[in-house]
C-alpha cells in the first residue's frame, strides 16, 4: 500500500495515478510494494529529521528510511518540495519531472540502487529516467 502524506500546503495532483506507477515501478524490477509512506514537507522539516536521525546539517531533497524484507518494499520517504522546486529551476526542468525524479530515487534506494560511487550514480540517473519515461505511458 502506498500512503502519501503532507506536512503543508501541498498535494499530489493524482494520488492513484502515483500510486499505480509506484508499484508498476517496483514490478519492473521485480519487487512488490508493501507499506510505502511518501511525505512531502518543507526544508526546514526534512532539515529536522537530517540532524536529528542522520546527524547530518544540510538541506537535501529526499530522506528515504529503508524497512524492506525480502522482496517487498517497505519505507518512509520523506520529500522536501521546496528543493524539488529549486532543483527543477537549477536543472532547467519541470517540477513534475523532477519530482517524479526524487520520488522514483526514493523507490530505488529501497529497491537496492546506491548512487555513492560515480558508476552507482550513472546508473541511479538511468534508472530514474527509465521510470519517469514510465509514469509517462498511458496506463
Amino acid at each position: 500500500m502506498v500512503d502519501f502524506n503532507y506536512q503543508f500546503n501541498f498535494e499530489l495532483s493524482d494520488e492513484v495515478r502515483y500510486s499505480k506507477w509506484l508499484r508498476a515501478v517496483a514490478l519492473s524490477e521485480n519487487k512488490s510494494l508493501g507499506d510505502l509512506s511518501y511525505v512531502f514537507c518543507t526544508d526546514d522539516f526534512l532539515l529536522e529529521i537530517n540532524q536529528k536521525y542522520l546527524n547530518h546539517d544540510t538541506l537535501t531533497d529526499i530522506i528515504t528510511f529503508d524497512y524492506c524484507d525480502d522482496d517487498f518494499i517497505h519505507g518512509e520517504i520523506y520529500i522536501s518540495v521546496d528543493r524539488v522546486k529549486d532543483n527543477a529551476k537549477d536543472f532547467v526542468v519541470s517540477f513534475d519531472d523532477e519530482l517524479l525524479r526524487v520520488m522514483s530515487h526514493g523507490l530505488l534506494h529501497l529497491i537496492g540502487f546506491g548512487d555513492k560511487t560515480d558508476i552507482e550514480k550513472s546508473i541511479m540517473r538511468l534508472k530514474e529516467d527509465e521510470k519517469i519515461k514510465m509514469f509517462h505511458v498511458k496506463q
